[in-house]
Parts: C-alpha cells; structure tokens; sequence
C-alpha cells in the first residue's frame, strides 16, 4: 500500500507557534520592558511555523483525496434530511445499544492519541488504499480556547496544532480523531464528523465505539432540542440512560458563564459564517448535517463504500 508522511513538525514544538507569534512581543514588554526580544522570538516561531507548513503542503501533494459524494452517496450539498420520527426512533435504540455496550475503561490521553490515530489512519487507508500518517501529538492548552470557550478541542489547519481544552469523557476519542482529521488535510467539518465516526466504529475497539455512538446520540438530541437547554437535559433524562452516561451527556450543556455566554454568542455567529463562505453549511454540520449524511449514506445506492456502516 502507498504510504505518505505528513511531518507535521510544529506540533512537536513544546509550546504553541501560534500563541507564540501572537504573544511574545507583548510579553517581552511586560516582563523585560522591552519588545526587541519578544519580536525576535515572533519571527523565529513564525519561521519555523511557515517551514512547517510548507513541507506538510508538499507532502500532501500526493495525497488520494477522499470523494465523499463517490464513496458514501452523501456530502455536504447532498444531504437527504432526516425527518424527526426517525431521529427519535434512532435516539432510543443508541440509548440501548450504549447501555448494552457501557466500558468505563478509560485511556490516558498520549497513548489513546496514538491508537486513534492508528485506527484513523487504517480506516482512510481501505478507502483511499493510501496510508497518510500523521503526528499523534496533542497540547492541552492554546490560546484558541479563549477565542472559542464553546468548542472542546481544535485544530490549526495550517500547522497541524490539535489542542482539547478539557477531559471530555467518553467522548475524548470522538473529539480527536476529529481534530486528527482536519490534521491530515480535510478541513470541513461534517468530513471530520463523518470520517471520525467511521473510523472509531469500524475499530471495533469498545472504548472507540462508545465514543462514535455517544457523539452520534449527542448530536441528535441536539437536533431534537434546538436551542432549548432545558429541552435538551429533558430528553436525556427522559431516554432512560445508565447514570455514568446521562451525566456525560449533561456536562456537555452546561449553564455558561458570563464571559462564556456572551463571547460564545458573537463567536459562533461569526464561525458559522466562515464556514459557509468556504462551502459548508454552517455550524449545523456539526449534527444535523453529521447525522444527516449517516441517514443519506444509508439510504443511498450509489456509493461505493458498504452502507451497513451507517448502521449500529
């Protein structure tokens, strides 16, 4: 099988080249009374930042490119909605399927970096026949999660810099083959969605596959619920989870703070109409366009990937 190699160098860096390029400067004047030096740490980040770059973008020159539309019958113009009676049938039975399947295992987050990775890249690899690795590095902090308090993890499309903001349970495989996804080039976020949920559950790793069916169930509730809050921790309460579960579902809707709410409220504005104007639907393919391409992908017959996928 071909493989390729993204090098991804900056996401070895210790710290962020990013924050790095952005703070520097003023840090070097608050601590030193000066910005000479903090300039000069700016641009040798920057530098190591844009080489960086470079070489992923002539590694990735020999990429085979995933056609979403060819393989799975679905993408994000061609999405079939899923009417509301069908949500909430599937909303019961991944309620049941997950608490047939419940693992409380848990995997520290270097090493499960690392098996998510492996699993992604071999799921790729049977669509693609090309091996694409890439780093399995993750930070826990960048400045980003100031910028974006409402998002749990994220990823420098440029760089290949994977950030996750906070421990997020069973979800944290979902949440990083996600990122994982956008760092081998992909950068719309129902392909991410998409391929992340097909990756974990084609592992057939317990762990893997509570995360992909745990996102799956959180995004339809979601859907179901709109912008209701409330709404929202009725349903989970109301689709009789085991109580490890529910809660993990409910921390995902807290109430926002003060600086959360109002910061999040300008920044998704703002997000989701970058994402439109680079060909995306919005923030909504995050669930309603992530669980509409499972529903289309299983309805289709014109794709050439095997639709029992889009089952579980």
């Amino acid at each position: 099988m071909d493989e390729i190699r993204i090098p991804n160098d900056a996401t070895y860096a210790p710290f962020s080249l990013t924050d790095i390029i952005a703070t520097a400067p003023l840090a070097s004047r608050l601590i030193l009374g000066a910005t000479l030096p903090g300039r000069l740490l700016s641009a040798a980040a920057l530098g190591m930042y844009a080489g960086s770059a470079v070489k992923d973008w002539v590694s990735r020159r020999d990429m085979v490119w995933i056609d979403f539309q060819v393989e799975f019958g679905a993408d994000v113009k061609t999405l079939m909605p899923m009417p509301e009676a069908a949500r909430r049938e599937e909303v019961a039975r991944l309620a049941k399927r997950m608490n047939d399947g419940f693992t409380d295992e848990r995997i520290p987050r270097e090493a499960l970096a690392k098996v998510v990775n492996e699993h992604l890249t071999e799921y790729m690899a049977g669509v693609t026949g090309q091996r694409v690795h890439t780093s399995s590095e993750v930070r826990d902090f960048t400045l980003a999660k100031l910028v974006f308090p409402f998002a749990m993890g994220v990823c420098d499309v440029i760089s290949g810099d994977v950030a996750l903001f906070r421990d997020t349970g069973i979800f944290e495989p979902h949440v990083i083959c996600h990122e994982f996804v956008h760092r081998k080039g992909y950068i719309k976020e129902l392909h991410a969605q998409a391929l992340s949920y097909l990756a974990l559950m084609a592992s057939g790793d317990p762990v893997m596959v509570q995360s992909a069916l745990a996102e799956r169930l959180h995004r339809q509730i979601k859907v179901i619920a709109g912008e209701d809050h409330q709404a929202y921790h009725d349903l989970v309460d109301g689709i009789e989870l085991r109580g490890e579960l529910a809660e993990e579902l409910h921390m995902l809707r807290p109430e926002a703070g003060a600086y959360e709410g109002s910061v999040s409220v300008v920044m998704k504005k703002l997000y989701d109409e970058r994402m439109k104007l680079m060909g995306q639907n919005g923030l909504s393919d995050y669930d309603e366009g992530f669980t509409n391409f499972l529903y289309t992908f299983k309805q289709s017959r014109k794709c050439r990937q095997e639709r029992w996928q889009a089952e579980f």
